[in-house]
């Protein structure tokens, strides 16, 4: 980030009053993911989100500038306040697209930037918040072996930051950002396609007990325990039909057969999700590895993980996916499934 050598004296210096509400419909949560420059374009993309501001949360000190928040003095975190309407979106759904861009294992450190400024926290401005934010980062840690240091606390204080940090990266589209810019894209399609949470969509989670009914004993242990099927005995590996593949668990679309592709790994493998995907990308440290796990959003099932080894021309990317997490619907099935509207995507 700018080492803020161009803080601006003229900038208005007023600390946010701030209460469970922001009106009619509005509530108001602090989020703090590293850089906010990044953080805040990120969140601006979700549908329902109405305001964000990048500023400094739970400061020990009154009206920081961003060189004094640098400097660590302040115990200040650089943090978002998003405005959501309640009536469009969850505070579930707005956390579960935020784990997205941080790593929750890293203490004060988000991609290249490290500081106490730059740890991760959830700061409530209601105690109804509380039992969202817990279930919220309970789930989370069940995909983590490290414990997850994100902090949970009230929001004592939020000092606006100087005009210049606000939008940044609508302002400067080149400039600096730790978060994958892919990610910005996912947040626009989550919105526009998840309904604003499994509950409501129409592809809706079975309880664990018809899970447990209605799949086979590998199809449990991979979308349930992040388990992971042998290679080249799976069901889709060598798979070659069009159609699409559909989460087994809830049945909502994922990958078509027109981006499946031949990467010799034993797996199914992808150059990218259907247009419209709802797909979730968690930072993995499981097995003493560093991976990017790839989840479905509405079922919350366990995938497989994408990497940075797929085939250039069609951007470089390999989702690698377990057959046991898949149903396949030929073509020729896809509209007598309900599945009609994503023919044109099966090439």
């Amino acid at each position: 980030m700018d080492n803020g050598d161009n803080d601006m004296d003229t900038r208005s210096k007023n600390t946010s009053e701030l209460s469970g509400t922001a009106g009619a419909n509005r509530e108001s949560i602090c989020l703090a993911g590293g850089c906010f420059w990044g953080t805040q374009h990120f969140l601006k993309q979700i549908d329902g989100v109405v305001a964000t501001e990048a500023g400094y949360a739970n400061s020990d000190e009154p009206d920081p500038t961003y060189r004094e928040v640098c400097s660590g003095r302040t115990n200040a975190a650089e943090a978002v306040m998003v405005t959501y309407d309640t009536s469009r979106v969850g505070l579930d759904f707005i956390l579960r697209l935020f784990f997205m861009t941080i790593d929750p294992t890293s203490v004060n450190r988000q991609g290249n930037d490290h500081g106490t400024q730059y740890r991760t926290g959830i700061y409530y401005t209601s105690p109804g918040q509380v039992e969202v934010i817990d279930s919220a980062v309970g789930r989370l840690a069940e995909d983590y072996d490290l414990p997850i240091v994100v902090e949970v606390m009230p929001l004592r204080n939020f000092y606006p930051a100087e005009d210049y940090h606000q939008d940044y990266l609508d302002k400067n589209p080149g400039g600096y950002c730790h978060i994958d810019p892919r990610l910005f894209e996912v947040a626009r399609d989550s919105s526009r396609n998840a309904a604003h949470g499994a509950d409501s969509s129409r592809w809706k989670r079975p309880s664990d007990d018809e899970l447990r009914r209605r799949l086979t004993d590998i199809q449990y242990d991979v979308t349930q325990n992040n388990g992971t099927e042998p290679p080249f005995t799976n069901e889709y590996w060598n798979e070659r039909r069009e159609g699409i593949y559909v989460d087994v668990t809830t049945g909502e679309p994922l990958f078509a057969s027109s981006d499946k592709f031949s990467a010799g790994c034993g797996w199914p493998s992808f150059s990218r999700p259907i247009p419209g995907a709802s797909i979730v990308e968690r930072s993995d440290h499981t097995h003493g590895m560093v991976r990017t796990e790839v989840r479905s959003y509405a079922g919350d099932a366990h995938l497989g993980h994408v990497f940075n080894d797929g085939p250039r021309a069609s951007g470089g990317l390999r989702y690698c996916i377990n057959s046991a997490a898949l149903r396949f619907i030929p073509v020729e099935d896809m509209d007598a499934l309900g599945y009609g509207d994503y023919l044109p995507y099966v090439k």
